[in-house]
């Protein structure tokens, strides 16, 4: 019966240690235990963005991934905490909690880019979480998913001048979900409500330009990457938890204590990865428990650790090889049990000790078939039928051959080389039968990988038929777009000769008023040299009329002057006269009074 894990809390399942990745044992050991099919949720960004707490959230508990409240990042590595699946029983909840991305205590992004690179190898739900609207450099700073072909192969070997086809990343890529925390915008599109995946979407819409084509392809880059590799795309948006310093203890308030559309959109985000995220499966799929995700887990860190690229085929084939190995050795357990407890020596018959033998085999082989996969051309199959199956069954035959001997003490020496010839012609004719069956099961084999291998020249003719298709199609599409290009240059280069004839219309147009003005200039310029020699005579003109004036000024001050003398005389001779009457006018007031007196 499959095992469950409790973990108490959080372990470090990849140390960083000085940029130097590796496994921790005692993480890896706790894997191993976990017998049920895991779900795998890896979170990545950038430090300080609140990725632990969502975690924690999905782990059921307030505390848990350390979230930290400084501005240095806290994870360090790749943290691992087990709990079982609160929606699927029988399946083991795998939360993996990333350092953060752009540390500046790192110095480069070799690093981040590897821990990029294993959570996407790692999970099968991939979740970025970054803070604000989705905009071009939130888009830029996801640059690690365009490096992806250069971390990661998916094939152990590739030709010099194949191109990786995403098909073969997509197959074994994760789902991906964009969480956008503390979010403020209003989810709108040309007036019009929107979803947050509509959103996402139509962030992701390729950029148009004219001109500049390799830098329109780079900005283009990171949507055509998430686009290639990710076909399944979710976004949640969050909303700020609470204002000011109160962040820093997050841990410590309740869901009251916390905004209410935040605490109902981590409700509706731990929902979706619960329902929705799938059982961590390889390529033919092979589900995934905790000892095939160690395993997983360590030949990814290994291979990085030796300067290689990891490779999807190479993990698989590392795992296959283990695990039918581990195949043969309990098929082998199981025929050892069956012969033990069936079989008892001498069979009255030869065709007894076979039927045994096949019965005990064939359950064997459904035993190595349950618990085997990838058994490239039936290795560890021919390792179980040819060799350590026989071996131990003739090994048995010679102990309890040598049992029956030695405790039939009645046997005369005669009867017992007689006993022991018979056993041993029995056994070599066992031996014989059992080399032709396995003769013919090898043979069937040969012929069942034959069969396989022509239909999988088949398979590879039609792919090469469907390929060399699409690149018809491709060559097709892309001499159309050269038509239709050299027709839009046509039409363009028409546009411009129209334009040009206009504008060489226009010039000639403006060139003759040009030419006009320059006539009406000299005519100005003769019209203003007889106006400067008017103003010449105008002012000889006027400064003779002010000497002229002077003068007569002058005169006429003299005249002035002349005249007040004259009038000042003769106001004298008045006044003299004046005087005199005064007088006379006196001495007759005097007479008349003097006359009055002498009446």
């Amino acid at each position: 019966m499959a095992t469950e894990v409790h973990m108490p809390g959080p372990m470090c399942l990849i140390e960083n240690v000085k940029g130097q990745l590796r496994a921790n044992q005692e993480a890896l050991g706790i894997l191993e235990d976990i017998t049920q099919p895991v779900v795998v949720v890896a979170i990545v960004g950038l430090y300080r963005t609140g990725k632990s707490y969502l975690m924690n959230k999905l782990a059921g508990k307030q505390t848990g991934f350390s979230l930290g409240s400084t501005v240095q990042s806290h994870t360090k590595g790749i943290w691992m905490w087990c709990v079982p699946h609160p929606q699927k029983p029988g399946h083991t909840l795998v939360l993996l909690d990333t350092e953060g991305l752009g540390d500046v205590e790192k110095g480069d992004n070799q690093n981040d880019c590897w821990i990029f690179a294993l959570a996407i190898l790692l999970s099968s739900t991939f979740v970025y979480n970054s803070m604000g609207p989705i905009n071009q450099p939130a888009i830029d700073q996801l640059h690690y998913v365009t490096e992806l072909t250069d971390r990661i192969r998916s094939r152990s070997s590739r030709d010099q001048d194949e191109v990786e086809d995403s098909d073969e990343f997509v197959r074994f890529f994760p789902d991906f979900v964009w969480a956008l925390r503390d979010f403020s915008l209003e989810l709108k599109l040309n007036g019009e409500p929107i979803s947050a995946d509509e959103y996402l979407e139509n962030s992701l819409k390729l950029k148009q330009g004219i001109g500049q084509r390799d830098k329109v392809k780079e900005l283009n880059l990171p949507q055509l990457c998430i686009h290639k590799f990710f076909p399944k795309k979710k976004c949640f948006v969050f909303e700020r938890p609470v204002h000011g310093k109160k962040v820093a203890q997050i841990e410590s308030l309740q869901d009251q204590d916390l905004d209410s559309d935040f605490v109902e959109q981590v409700a509706e985000f731990c929902s979706y990865v619960f329902s929705c995220s799938k059982v961590k499966t390889l390529s033919g799929g092979i589900k995934v428990n905790g000892a095939r995700l160690k395993s997983l887990v360590v030949t990814h860190v290994n291979t990085i650790c030796s300067g290689s690229l990891p490779c999807i085929e190479n993990a698989v084939l590392a795992l296959s090889q283990t695990e039918n190995a581990a195949a043969v050795q309990k098929a082998i357990a199981h025929y050892d049990q069956q012969m033990s407890q069936k079989l008892q020596l001498p069979t009255e018959t030869l065709q007894e000790l076979m039927n045994l033998h096949r019965a005990s085999e064939k359950e064997a082989i459904k035993i190595f078939m349950d618990n085997s996969f990838k058994d490239v051309n039936q290795v560890f199959m021919t390792q179980l039928v040819a060799e350590e199956v026989l071996q131990r069954f003739l090994q048995s035959k010679d102990d309890v051959t040598d049992a029956i001997l030695q405790t039939d003490q009645e046997l005369t020496e005669k009867q017992k080389e007689i006993e022991v010839e018979h056993m041993k012609a029995e056994a070599e004719e066992a031996t014989a039968k059992i080399r032709e069956e396995m003769q013919q099961k090898i043979e069937k084999l040969l012929k069942q990988k034959e069969k396989s291998h022509k239909k999988h020249m088949k398979q590879l003719t039609e792919m090469m038929e469907k390929g060399q298709g699409r690149m018809r199609e491709m060559q097709q599409r892309n001499e159309q777009l050269l038509q239709e290009k050299e027709k839009c240059h046509e039409e363009h280069m028409k546009q411009l000769t129209e334009k040009m004839e206009k504008a060489q219309y226009r010039m000639s147009k403006m060139e003759e008023k040009i030419e006009q003005l320059l006539q009406q200039t000299k005519s100005y310029e003769e019209l203003r040299k007889q106006l400067t020699e008017k103003t010449e005579e105008a002012r000889v003109q006027m400064r003779e009329m002010q000497e002229k004036f002077k003068k007569l000024l002058q005169q006429k001050d003299n005249n002035h002057a002349k005249l007040m003398k004259e009038l000042t005389e003769n106001l004298l001779n008045a006044q003299k006269v004046y005087k005199k009457v005064c007088q006379v006018l006196k001495l007759l007031k005097l007479f008349s009074s003097f006359k009055n007196i002498l009446k």
